[in-house]
Parts: structure tokens; C-alpha cells; sequence
């Protein structure tokens, strides 16, 4: 496991790199504006009505995949996953429809605060955005069906295609013709699929005309999947409210969040994804062989790997957000006011970031032993307790509010997770990773107060991004020499994934 998520972390950075090249053109063409709200909210809203179906997808198929081919066969496992495509289609095709026909009160139900050419522009996005839930729910099977025979680079490719074509259009919109930018979304996830295919067909994918919703294998996934399928939804509401109070407190503040959210994503990508990537089928499989004791242990590696990568990003992110927003968005269209939104939304979203990390990897924990409920009731107390912050912090704090309501709720839904996971399982190693913490939590401020240090020194001298740069190397240096000192057992492991010594479970 320990391989494999190393390198799906070199892939996923480079990905990521492009994802964020992505961020930056949109912020250079179009800034924080009435257009880039209307954009957001239009690619939001298909997340919103299908993202959950995708989650579903996700957990549901990869443990019920593996139980058939174990128990009956490839043939009745590739027919189960001919079953489920099929059955997608349709279900979206009818959601599809209603969204089009709904489109404007949908809208206005996301982004309150629309008005005008703002909220017409977001009805015609969203109407063209709709076409690519097709492609979308796909993408989900076939990944799930190649992490399962093993192949966990092509899929971890996808964000290129993806991030390419979006680029592309984001360019050629700036042209004149804006309604680019959401055909761009439609042909990025069409390229993924085409290119899907040819490699699951590779491993013994055959597509079949089978159709049949009565069948006891797509009945036992829904039976799975419906609690997570429940929790996303409450997720997703979440982010349907969070931008809708962003809409009317300001212009923008759809914008502002969603960049500072993903200078957050990116960093969950780089780390969190790859390692939950690797982590869950082989738990899936430790689960269905009975082998708890392994699942726990992988569970422990991962949230202390968590811990290790993203307690020090954190503080970077807090210390250095406003340079650090200036760097990645601060030219063309962006401008002072968007960054100063922005670096308030990435300094209070960063305080949650290790909670967003753990949360990942103990839902899947969950999932493993197919205990869907669990996260989904977690989901639900988390996000009734998130809206209750969003409304009350941001008319204290405004676009910073909303982001640390979201911050909060996370970190109060893990705490449960924990104690969930230790009564359901028993013990798995707690008081070795709360010392494993607190040695990382130590280095970890040690390095944010010689990086600003350093930021103060030089700044004095060089550019505000160049001194970042260096700064952002300093405390790097300072971390890695201070987690060594301190003796935190999973430096040792990385260590030996660079001198290749670690093989996988």
C-alpha cells in the first residue's frame, strides 16, 4: 500500500499542478466577478444533484465487485457492472431532464443573491453543464473498476485530460463567446471516459445491453451504498448553503471561496487521495478475508501518514496565506479585493485541513466492512452543525466565517469518527498516533515560526513571491530535520520508500 501510494502522490502532484494551471487561467481571465459566480454555481449545481450518485458509485461498487467475482465469477461480475451502467444512464437521463426544465428555480434555489444578467448567465451554464452527468457516472464505474484489477495510474491520469480541455476553453471563452467555459466542462469529462475504456476493456471489460433493476447484486449495492449515498447528499447540502449565504454577502464570494477551497483540495489531492486510493480496495479485500487485525493496522499507517503531511501544511497555509494567494492568483483580472476574500477563506478552511484528510480515511475504514451508516450519521450532525455556524459566522466574519463554520464541523465530525471507529473495531494504536501528533504538531510550529522569520528577513530585500519561495524551502528543511530529531516513526517509512525497500502488503 505503502508503494502504491507513493506513487499515485507523484501522479497526483503533477496532476494536480495542471488542476491548479486551471485555477489560475480562470483568476486571469475573469478574476473574482459576477461571471466566475455564475460559472461556479453551474458546475456546483450537477456536483450537487449527481456528485452523490458518483460517492454512491464509489463505495457501493468496488466491495460488491470484488464479493462476486469471488464467490461467482468475472463473467457475472462484468455483468453486474453492465447492470449498473445501464441503470445510471437512465437514472440520469431523467434527472437530466428535470434539470433542464427546472434550471432557473434550481439556480435561484444555490445562489440566492442572483440577480439579473448574473442569475441568467447561471441558468444558461447550468443547462449546458447538465450534459456531462453522463460521462460523469462512468468515469466512477470504470475507475472503481480498474483500482480493482490493479490499475491505479490511468485513473490517477485523469485529471490531465480533464484540466487540459477545461483550460483550452477557458482561453478560447475569453474570446467573446463565454458560453465556453461550460461546454468545456462537458467535453473535459468526455475525454475521460474515451479514455477509460480502452484500458478497462483491457482488463476484461465487455460491454452488454443488460438491464435489470430487480437484480439482488444492484439491490445489495443500493442497500450499501444508500447510507453514503444519504451522506453526501448532506454534503452536498452543505456546500449548496455555504455558497448560497456567499452569494448574497458578496459579490465574488463564490469566487473567493472556491479558491481558497481549492488551494485546500490541492493539497488533500497531493496527499489525502492518494493515499485513501490505495488504502481502500485492499482494506475491501482484508475485510471480506476476515483480516481485521490488518485493516487495522493499515488504517493506523494512513491516518498517521495523514497526520504527517498535513499537520505541517496547515500552518504553512495559516502563516503564508495571503502571499501564497498572491502568488498563485495575484495577475490579470484578480484583484485586491479578491485576494484579500481569498487569503481570509484559505486561513480559516486551512484550520480544518487535517480534519478533512482523516475524515477521508476513516470513512473508508468504515466502507471496508461495510458499515455505511456510521459516516453518513457523522455526515449529517456535521453539516446541520456547519449551517448553524455558516449562518450565525458569517454575519460576524462574512466570506471568512463561512470558511471557519466549515473548518469547525470538520473537526468535530473526525473526534466522532474516532470514537466510532474504536467502539466498532476496538483498539488500533490510538495512543500512538496522539504521540505521533504531538511530536509532528512540535515540528511543525517549530518550522512555521523560522519560515515567517526567514519571510520577515529577506522580504526586506527581494520580492514578496521569491522570498515565499524561499521561506516555503527554509521551513521544509527546518520540518524534515526536526521530525528526524524527534524520532517520528513514520519518517523511517518514507526513508525506505525512497531507497525502495518498502513492498507492498
Amino acid at each position: 500500500m505503502k508503494k502504491t501510494a507513493f506513487i499515485l502522490m507523484v501522479l497526483t502532484v503533477l496532476s494536480k499542478v495542471i488542476g491548479f494551471a486551471r485555477e489560475l487561467t480562470l483568476s486571469y481571465f475573469y478574476g473574482a466577478s459576477s461571471i466566475t459566480d455564475a460559472y461556479l454555481i453551474s458546475i456546483t449545481i450537477p456536483s450537487v444533484i449527481f456528485g452523490f450518485i458518483g460517492v454512491g458509485i464509489g463505495t457501493g461498487f468496488i466491495p460488491m465487485y470484488s464479493k462476486i467475482e469471488q464467490i461467482e465469477g468475472s463473467e457475472k461480475a462484468n455483468r453486474y457492472t453492465n447492470n449498473l451502467i445501464n441503470i445510471l444512464i437512465v437514472l440520469c437521463g431523467i434527472l437530466f431532464v428535470f434539470g433542464l426544465i427546472f434550471a432557473r428555480p434550481i439556480v435561484r434555489v444555490f445562489a440566492r443573491g442572483f440577480e439579473g444578467e448574473t442569475l441568467e448567465l447561471a441558468v444558461k451554464f447550468t443547462r449546458i453543464s447538465l450534459m456531462g452527468v453522463f460521462f460523469t457516472v462512468m468515469i466512477h464505474v470504470f475507475n472503481g473498476f480498474l483500482q480493482l484489477k490493479d490499475n491505479y495510474v490511468v485513473p490517477a491520469l485523469m485529471g490531465f485530460p480533464m484540466n487540459f480541455f477545461t483550460i483550452l476553453f477557458i482561453i478560447l471563452s475569453s474570446g467573446g463567446n463565454i458560453n465556453l467555459l461550460a461546454i468545456g466542462t462537458v467535453v473535459a469529462a468526455a475525454s475521460q471516459v474515451i479514455i477509460l475504456l480502452p484500458f478497462a476493456y483491457k482488463k476484461g471489460y465487455k460491454y452488454k445491453p443488460v438491464f435489470n433493476i430487480r437484480d439482488k447484486h444492484i439491490r445489495k449495492m443500493v442497500y450499501i451504498a444508500l447510507p453514503v449515498i444519504i451522506g453526501a447528499s448532506v454534503n452536498q447540502i452543505n456546500v449548496l448553503v455555504d455558497r448560497s449565504i456567499a452569494s448574497g454577502v458578496a459579490s465574488g464570494g463564490i469566487t473567493a471561496l472556491n479558491y481558497a477551497n481549492k488551494i485546500n483540495d490541492f493539497v488533500q489531492g497531493i496527499f489525502v487521495v492518494s493515499i485513501t486510493t490505495a488504502l481502500y480496495p485492499m482494506i475491501s479485500k482484508m475485510a471480506a478475508e476476515d483480516n481485521i487485525d490488518g485493516l487495522k493496522d493499515s488504517v493506523s499507517e494512513a491516518v498517521s501518514a495523514t497526520n504527517l503531511l498535513l499537520v505541517p501544511a496547515t500552518v504553512g497555509a495559516m502563516i503564508f496565506a495571503e502571499p501564497v494567494v498572491a502568488l498563485l492568483f495575484g495577475r490579470g483580472q484578480f484583484d485586491d479585493r479578491a485576494l484579500s476574500m481569498t487569503s481570509i477563506a484559505l486561513f480559516y478552511y486551512a484550520i480544518g485541513m487535517v480534519a478533512f484528510g482523516l475524515r477521508a480515511v476513516l470513512a473508508r475504514a468504515f466502507y471496508a466492512v461495510q458499515d455505511t451508516k456510521t459516516p453518513a450519521i457523522n455526515a449529517a450532525i456535521a453539516v446541520v452543525l456547519n449551517i448553524i455556524l455558516n449562518v450565525i459566522l458569517s454575519k460576524v466574519m462574512g466570506i471568512g466565517g463561512l470558511a471557519l463554520a466549515t473548518s469547525i464541523s470538520a473537526i468535530f465530525g473526525v473526534i466522532l469518527l474516532f470514537f466510532s471507529y474504536r467502539k466498532k473495531l476496538g483498539a488500533f494504536g490510538m495512543k500512538s498516533m496522539l504521540v505521533s501528533f504531538i511530536k509532528i504538531t512540535a515540528s511543525s510550529l517549530i518550522m512555521g515560526i523560522l519560515a515567517k522569520l526567514t519571510f520577515n528577513l529577506v522580504s526586506n530585500n527581494l520580492s514578496q513571491n521569491l522570498s515565499l519561495m524561499i521561506s516555503i524551502a527554509v521551513g521544509f528543511l527546518v520540518y524534515i530535520v526536526s521530525i528526524y530529531l524527534m524520532k517520528v516513526e513514520e519518517v523511517e517509512v518514507i526513508i525506505n520508500m525512497f531507497k525502495g525497500k518498502i513492498k507492498s502488503k
